[in-house]
């Protein structure tokens, strides 16, 4: 099967020459002391940010799971659809979940959210930017009218950019000591194995959220082959063109093919949202022809499917198999 399900890359950031010789050169036999701080200084450089704002873990999941001890203990709010793995790991460590419900379009309201922040008071707010599964980037005033209800009612707001660097827009960026960024160098870097997650705020909030940091996070490897990355920075660029070509032509591919049938959503990342109807069938019909979508359990999402983006020759048997589908209907 064509995995198409976890939104990694389909293509290596590195050739298997340049690993092997990353590789000999890494000091497995010693603590990664001196590989974290390259990094830190390389990701902050690569990204013009202080490397004192800057603190990294095993995963941006880590972080995540992190935020559930030391960010107060009020209830976590967040969106619903959003990334899973919020509510999962506040049910893991007995944070109570508050999830703010999209519309029937799967657009957020704007007041509604805001209502609940000022109800309910979380210690801490999360979401995906652009969201996790839409797609969708969340507007200015959307993100600028949550942080000021969060920052109101006395909590944190998380905003979770692992897509963001497919986008071709930005956003007006919330600022301040309860303002966390975390990132990833899982998905647009190519690096999902290697688990590495960044953390981005003011020195204030990275050395409190340093208070429970293991001494070696990430392992030497997973730091050595980052910083490569980040040091080579027209190669990494190139690379990044790269990888939104192929979002560019999976978004393609739906929109020209079957978008008359199904409803396909704007995307600011490497992945497609398809809902309606049909949608499912198409998902069953992908799935006989070799390809691995992400299907949902939720019933607010029993009739979506998500698809991320493949290799080049993939996506092009991926279009034909697109086009059977819609010739049978």
């Amino acid at each position: 099967m064509i995995r198409i399900n976890k939104n990694e890359s389909p293509v290596p950031s590195l050739s298997e020459e340049k690993i092997r010789e990353i590789i000999q050169e890494t000091p497995f036999f010693r603590y990664p002391a001196e590989e974290h701080d390259r990094f830190v200084e390389a990701y902050a450089k690569f990204h013009h940010l202080d490397p004192k704002c800057i603190a990294i873990a095993n995963g941006s999941d880590e972080w995540i799971q992190k935020f559930m001890i030391l960010l107060g203990e009020g209830p976590m709010m967040t969106l619903d659809p959003d990334f899973s793995m919020y509510e999962g790991y506040a049910r893991q460590l007995k944070r109570p979940v508050i999830k703010v419900p999209c519309n029937d379009d799967f657009t957020f309201d704007e007041e509604r959210t805001v209502q609940a922040i000022r109800e309910h008071k979380p210690s801490f707010f999360i979401f995906s930017q652009p969201n996790n599964p839409t797609g969708a980037m969340h507007s200015d005033s959307f993100v600028e009218a949550i942080a000021a209800a969060v920052t109101e009612a006395g909590g944190y707001l998380v905003v979770d950019e692992a897509y963001l660097e497919f986008s071709s827009r930005s956003y007006e960026k919330p600022t301040g000591d309860n303002v966390i960024v975390i990132r990833t160098l899982s998905k647009i870097y190519g690096l999902a194995g290697l688990r590495i997650g960044v953390a981005v705020s003011t020195r204030n909030t990275i050395e409190m959220l340093n208070s429970i940091a293991h001494p070696y996070p990430v392992n030497s490897l997973s730091l050595n082959i980052g910083t490569y990355l980040l040091t080579h920075e027209d190669d990494l660029r190139a690379f990044f063109s790269r990888q939104r070509a192929l979002s560019d032509k999976l978004k393609e591919i739906f929109s020209e093919t079957v978008s008359d049938v199904i409803e396909v959503l704007p995307s600011e990342t490497n992945f497609v949202f398809t809902y309606g109807k049909n949608a499912p069938s198409l998902g069953e019909y992908i799935m006989e022809k070799g390809f691995l979508p992400r299907l949902y359990k939720d019933d607010r999402l029993k009739d979506v499917v998500r698809y991320s983006i493949a290799e080049e020759k993939d996506l092009e048997r991926l279009h034909e198999v697109l086009k059977e589908w819609r010739a049978k209907l």
